[in-house]
């Protein structure tokens, strides 16, 4: 059974009531003890009856208890065993000496009480050392340091007040005598110090055992100190003081607590100013002995000690500062740290990255984000999600190991960076989207990216991850396996079975579209949405008959009302899909003119979506440079002269500028959809 857990008390009702008629009879018989020390009682029968046989008896009870303990209960019966020993040898040498000393005027000094009394120390100290183990296992080294600067300090403080008068008195004219009278002092002030350690060690919160023991040895200690400095200046009184029955109350204290209940406490947490509280405290008192020394003589003994207490409470101090340290450095790697993966995390990502771009070496920085994760974590579990995204972060850190650092930003996404050009990095990067791939029965788990080399393309860090962010999401969009390229592949399917030309037409105007956006400065989402709206701007033809859709010839009033229809039909197809939303406004507004004469709500200037003035000006383009069954192909030349003529009217002029921008990059006349087909991020 855990100690912390064990209740010492007997089960049983008549032990029980043995325990507490026992401790019962010592608290009156200490009590009439107290009382004759206070009232200084002088008839000879109290002195025999209280100042002798109660003593004696109070002394051997105690013991007797404490060996009652260790009998009856098995856990920690060496503890009290060894206590209760020290206590009867103890009560033996009082014994001793009132049956064979203490009326003999010249009695022999050492004697053989002296020599039980000095005895019962050795059981005493065993039984602490074994109760400060149990007790305080699992301490940190400060803990202990704590209780080795308490007990340094408090035996400076017995030295100084003990050893003085002793010597001033004089200690003995032969060895056996100086022996003994030293060695009183010296063995109460290391159970002093050993007391002391105990609660220092616990930061001054012992468990009730503790307590009453130490207050028991504690007691017992200053009863020694007291009557050695009482005999050696000639004041002591030899019956009915209060100082004899220190040592009785000494002893039913440490029975006290041989049958206390021990119960679990919270573990002690040192922390803020009780980090330092404890050694300060002691420090102070023992720079305070050293300054008594210059205007009264301390015994060296005592400055010995008080100097050694200063020297520990320099060296706890020290190690609170390098503990400190590693607390901090463990925090902050903690804070820099992804949990799940051990990986880096986007805070460490940006501080390196910071670092990493003032140094103008050329750095590629990729994100990545898994396709696919969504649907593992909904078939599996998130447990399962959870493992595979830290198999998956130790196969890319073991991917890029060697050529930069990984960082899991958070969710489904990851980002490396690389101390490499560009041209360099391709192969790191590949080995890298390979790592975060992984396939099995009901899933497939790929990974899109986008890169950007600092500091060609990026200046700093936010620059750099707003570019790959970008790329990421237009990579992201062109893969075929996400929601809106499939409803997107869907709907041109529809269009192009039946309209063959004017599937290939959509394709040419999202090709010019994505080129004038570029050279707008737009950015990855709004070239995703406009690119996909220039893809399915005319989608809405499906519902057009194909006599006015293929009429060689003017349509007529009738027939242009049914044509402008479609798109609004093109809004109503595209919205039903949540993931084209934002396209199927775009669409709406595919045919608006920048002077408020298009259709179907007749907005004009700003009011038009930028993204629609874009479509709007290469449709026209790519309908003017194609033979149509009502006009013949224009030249280029000719269509962009068109256009700069009703730029301002019909068209957005910065539309037509960035037009003519992209048209004069390209060397392709054949081909214009060709020209701005977006590179892969």
């Amino acid at each position: 059974m855990d100690v912390s857990e064990l209740d010492p008390r007997p089960r049983s009702r008549a032990r029980r009531w043995a325990l507490r008629g026992t401790i019962g009879l010592l608290a009156a018989g200490l009590a009439v003890h107290v009382m004759y020390g206070v009232l200084g009682v002088t008839a000879p029968l109290a002195k025999t009856l209280i100042g002798t046989i109660d003593y004696d008896a109070l002394l051997l009870g105690s013991g007797l208890v404490c060996v009652a303990r260790a009998v009856t209960v098995r856990a920690q019966r060496p503890i009290w065993a060894m206590l209760g020993a020290g206590m009867v040898l103890y009560a033996a040498g009082d014994i001793t000496w009132s049956l064979l000393f203490e009326n003999v005027k010249d009695a022999p000094y050492p004697s053989v009480s002296d020599a039980l009394w000095l005895s019962a120390y050795v059981p005493a100290y065993v039984a602490i050392g074994l109760l400060i183990k149990t007790r305080l296992a699992g301490l940190r080294r400060s803990q202990w340091l704590d209780g080795l600067i308490g007990a340094l300090v408090v035996a400076a403080i017995g030295a100084a007040v003990v050893l003085p008068p002793l010597l001033k008195a004089g200690i003995g004219n032969d060895t056996a005598t100086i022996a003994t009278n030293l060695a009183y002092p010296v063995l109460d002030l290391i159970l002093l110090g050993t007391v002391t350690f105990a609660f220092a060690a616990s930061g001054w919160r012992p468990d009730r055992v503790l307590l009453l023991l130490g207050l028991g040895l504690a007691v017992g200690a200053i009863a020694d100190s007291w009557y050695l400095v009482a005999v050696a200046d000639g004041t002591y009184v030899t019956a009915n003081s209060m100082l004899d029955s220190l040592w009785p109350i000494a002893a039913v204290l440490r029975a006290l607590a041989a049958w206390a209940p021990i119960k679990q406490g919270r573990p002690l947490r040192l922390e803020g100013g009780r980090l330092v509280a404890v050694p300060i405290a002691f420090g102070a008192v023992a720079i305070g002995i050293e300054t008594y020394d210059h205007f009264e003589n301390v015994h060296t003994t005592a400055l010995i000690l008080a100097s050694a207490a200063l020297c520990v409470v320099l060296l706890r101090l020290a190690l609170t500062f390098r503990e400190n340290l590693g607390i901090l450095r463990r925090s902050q790697r903690a804070a820099m740290t992804d949990p799940l993966t051990g990986l880096g995390n986007r805070r460490l990502m940006m501080a390196e990255l910071e670092r990493e771009s003032l140094d103008g070496e050329p750095h590629v920085v990729a994100l990545f984000d898994l396709n696919g994760f969504k649907n593992y974590n909904d078939s599996f579990g998130h447990p399962a999600g959870d493992e595979l995204l830290h198999r998956l972060g130790v196969a890319l850190a073991a991917a890029v190991d060697g050529h930069g650092e990984v960082y899991r930003m958070g969710g489904d996404e990851f980002c490396v960076l690389l101390r490499a050009a560009r041209r360099d990095a391709h192969p790191v990067l590949a080995a890298a989207r390979r790592a975060l791939s992984e396939a099995g029965e009901g899933f497939d788990v790929t990974t899109a990216y986008g890169h950007v080399e600092m500091p060609t393309e990026a200046r700093d860090a936010h620059d750099a991850l707003r570019l790959a962010d970008r790329r990421l999401y237009l990579n992201k969009a062109g893969d075929r396996s996400s929601s809106p390229s499939q409803a997107r592949d869907v709907l041109l399917r529809a269009l192009t079975t039946r309209e063959p030309e004017l599937g290939t037409h959509m394709r040419h105007v999202r090709g010019l579209a994505l080129s004038v956006c570029r050279n707008l400065h737009l950015g990855a989402e709004a070239l995703d949405e406009i690119g996909r709206a220039a893809e399915l701007h005319d989608i809405g033809k499906v519902a057009i008959p194909d006599a006015i859709l293929n009429k060689p010839g003017p349509l007529d009033e009738h027939e242009w009302a049914f044509m402008r229809r479609h798109t609004l039909i093109g809004e109503d197809i595209l919205a039903a899909a949540p993931a084209l939303a934002p396209v199927a406004r775009l669409v709406r507004s595919s045919h608006e003119r920048f002077d408020g004469s298009g259709y179907p709500d007749g907005l004009e200037g700003d009011e038009i979506p930028l993204g629609s003035r874009v479509i709007f000006a290469c449709d026209a383009f790519d309908a003017m440079t194609s033979d149509r069954p009502y006009h013949p192909a224009l030249s280029r030349e000719e269509a962009l002269a068109e256009m700069v003529r009703c730029s301002g009217t019909q068209f957005d002029p910065a539309a037509v500028e960035a037009l003519r921008a992209a048209l004069t990059e390209v060397h392709d006349e054949a081909v214009p959809g060709l020209l701005a087909e977006p590179k892969p991020a």
